[in-house]
């Protein structure tokens, strides 16, 4: 008893620096935080979760958990948040997929806006439009001239009905003006064989995938759908200099609490991940997934961003027609 006694004042010394007020210590959850990750363990949104949580579990006061709940995409890990307790304990790790629950699935137990409190924007990743090596344009307006000389003539593949892939291409031919056909896949994986043999043209992919293929000359980079180039691909072309002016796409990482939980705690959980983000050690283990991490993330600017997020992607979702089985 004494040993762990001794174990856990250590524990609270380490968190000591985390806490902005004196006051809120207190309101530190007094059990293993779960962080629920509705995707697949080993992915590219697991291994940041993970990351973040073996971090945080070394100074703060209770152990993060890491949970995979997947299913519906990402509506049942969502759901156990958006119904857990509000004290903290159960915390969601999520992506792009968030803001776009409502419109593709309006039935949803939950409301993915009004039942959670967005507690820090992690980090974001962009999205890299692509055409296959041999495919006949070099540039961003080259590709929108062609389409929108042939329209509907060329496809472009993406990871699945209603994803980000399939989301990103629908913003940038909506801002191109142009129209081609959309091939889903069950995700990147089985589309990349026939982007490489140039059975399906075109794909806009996150950058943590499309990068190794851009790399290696097996894909072409035309642009980045960001406000800043890439440093690993440091030639390619932002969409505002390729002529795209607020033409930008990302999939980001965000925590988000049920709504309701405490300020003082959410604050003061968006203060221990912002803690982290800015460790360079953290960013240097993400740099391989092109994560442009965030360390001055509030609550307030998480939340708007997320409104954002779910009002630009609606729009899309709605003038395309998408939907999902």
């Amino acid at each position: 008893m004494h040993r762990r006694t001794l174990l856990a004042a250590g524990a609270a010394a380490l968190a000591q620096p985390l806490r902005a007020h004196a006051a809120a210590h207190d309101n530190w959850p007094t059990q293993p935080v779960r962080l629920i990750v509705p995707f697949s363990a080993g992915g590219p949104t697991d291994i940041p979760a993970r990351l973040f949580a073996d971090e945080l579990s070394q100074s703060l006061p209770q152990r993060i958990v890491v949970e995979n709940r997947t299913g519906a995409g990402v509506v049942v890990g969502s759901e156990v948040v958006a119904k857990a307790p509000k004290d903290g304990n159960t915390l969601l790790y999520n992506t792009i997929a968030h803001s776009v629950l409502k419109p593709l699935f309006p039935r949803l137990n939950f409301d993915p806006v009004a039942d959670f409190q967005p507690v820090a924007l992690v980090g974001v990743i962009p999205m890299v439009i692509t055409v296959n090596k041999d495919f006949p344009v070099r540039t961003l307006p080259e590709l929108a001239a062609l389409l929108k000389k042939h329209p509907g003539k060329y496809d472009y593949a993406s990871s699945g009905n209603g994803g980000a892939l399939h989301l990103a291409s629908e913003l940038f031919l909506r801002a191109a003006g142009a129209k081609a056909n959309h091939v889903p896949y069950r995700g990147v994986a089985p589309a990349m064989p026939d982007v490489l043999n140039g059975t399906i043209p075109i794909i806009i992919d996150v950058a943590t995938t499309a990068l190794p293929y851009v790399q290696r000359g097996e894909t072409r980079a035309l642009a980045v759908m960001s406000s800043k180039r890439i440093a690993t691909i440091p030639d390619v072309p932002t969409t505002a200099e390729a002529g795209f002016p607020g033409l930008e796409a990302y999939t980001w990482h965000m925590v988000l609490a049920p709504a309701g939980t405490p300020m003082p705690l959410v604050q003061q959980v968006n203060a221990a991940f912002n803690r982290v983000a800015a460790m360079p050690s953290v960013q240097q283990k993400l740099a391989d997934l092109a994560m442009d991490l965030r360390s001055d993330s509030t609550p307030e600017s998480a939340t708007a961003f997320l409104r954002n997020e779910a009002a630009k992607w609606e729009g899309i979702i709605r003038d395309a027609g998408i939907k999902v089985d």
